[in-house]
């Protein structure tokens, strides 16, 4: 009975010898917090590949942020001409609306007294140019003196520019002076949309007194709605007509909205930025201007020496990756990343490394093993 217990003992001390050397962790403690010593199964278990830095050329991306904006000839303050009182609009911020839809409906009594000079100066040219045309044929036959002609035909020309004058202001104010007659003389006048688009702002209410400078509503035409970026100085050079990039909004970032530039502008403000306009793909309404926007612009790198992401450890705030040294010896360097594309990472100081084989797969789990010894 003894005998079989001592055997026991000593096959559960051989199997927990053996189970612990297969664990991922240093057979003895490191010589520095930075290296890892594994046994060859060690290695082999932790999927550990190795391979050298190489050289690819990495895009930059470019951030900057901006504002949906409207240019001008797309934003449309409608006022009266004459001034008036409002008397209807169903008028909203955001409500879409057509050309040639009305707007509102303008009140007051000099729409009236416009069309009653029209119509009294319309009936006064009738018999001016009657007069006129007698005052004529006299003239030629010298019946009557050309004093009598000149006054006759100054009389006449005087109405007719006069009833031109009124005309003008009737289209003005949107009546047609060829519908206006002594019968349908209004004291109301519509307002009409000369776009489609939306409405952005609404600055009157019903009953109150518009005067001919006042702005009443503000309409945008969404076709050439676009994204005005602020670009520093030092980026300008970097961009180009043409050139692509994504939009997105702090609300949601993750809705892109693809981008053209169309214009860069090549005067620079007291920040030294200058502004850069893009076209938006495909336009989006809830895209309203004002809009705060985030910008992400590839622009073509140069020749870098990278190494495959996977390489690549974090730790304490900062980036590492392990280097191999031979005999199953891996140690720790930390290192400076720049841009990543592809799933691969520039590294800034790579020219120390020259040579070295770097652990491409399994560095996480040379990390756990360094840091879980570090620890007992």
């Amino acid at each position: 009975m003894k005998k079989t217990n001592i055997i026991i003992f000593v096959t559960l001390i051989f199997a927990a010898c053996h189970n612990k050397e297969n664990r991922i962790q240093p057979n003895t403690k490191p010589t520095s917090d930075n290296v890892v010593t594994l046994s060859a199964i060690q290695q082999k278990n932790a999927g550990i590949e190795t391979s050298r830095f190489t050289t690819k050329n990495i895009s930059t991306l470019l951030k900057v942020n901006g504002k949906i904006d409207v240019p001008p000839q797309s934003l449309f303050s409608i006022s009266v001409p004459l001034g008036g009182y409002l008397k209807y609009t169903k008028l909203l911020p955001g409500m879409y609306i057509n050309k040639g839809e009305v707007l509102a409906v303008m009140e007051d009594a000099q729409y009236i007294q416009l069309q009653q000079d029209y119509l009294t100066a319309k009936a006064q040219l009738s018999f001016s140019e009657g007069e006129y045309n007698r005052q004529k044929e006299l003239n030629q036959s010298k019946a009557t003196s050309d004093k009598v002609f000149e006054q006759t035909k100054s009389v006449y020309q005087t109405q007719n520019i006069l009833i031109k004058s009124l005309e003008q202001k009737l289209l003005l104010i949107g009546l047609n002076p060829n519908k206006i007659t002594a019968n349908n003389i209004s004291k109301n006048i519509n307002i009409y949309s000369p776009v489609t688009g939306f409405v952005s702002s609404v600055k009157v209410n019903i009953g109150k007194y518009v005067n001919p400078s006042d702005v009443m509503f503000e309409l945008v035409n969404p076709a050439d709605i676009h994204l005005t970026l602020s670009v520093f100085e030092k980026d300008i050079n970097k961009l180009s007509i043409g050139q692509k990039l994504v939009a997105y909004s702090n609300g949601n970032p993750k809705q892109k909205y693809p981008c053209e530039i169309i214009l860069i502008s090549k005067n620079l403000s007291d920040q030294n930025s200058t502004e850069v306009h893009c076209h938006f793909e495909l336009y989006d309404k809830k895209l309203l201007p004002g809009t705060f926007m985030n910008a992400e612009i590839m622009i073509a790198g140069n020749s870098a020496t990278v190494i495959a992401d996977d390489a690549i450890v974090r730790y304490d705030n900062k980036q590492y990756i392990f280097i191999a040294k031979g005999n199953n010896v891996f140690a720790m360097q930390e290192i400076q990343t720049g841009n990543s594309e592809n799933g691969f990472t520039e590294i800034l100081n790579a020219n120390e490394l020259t040579n070295q084989m770097v652990v491409t797969k399994g560095a996480y789990n040379l990390l756990m093993a360094s840091k879980n010894t570090n620890d007992e």
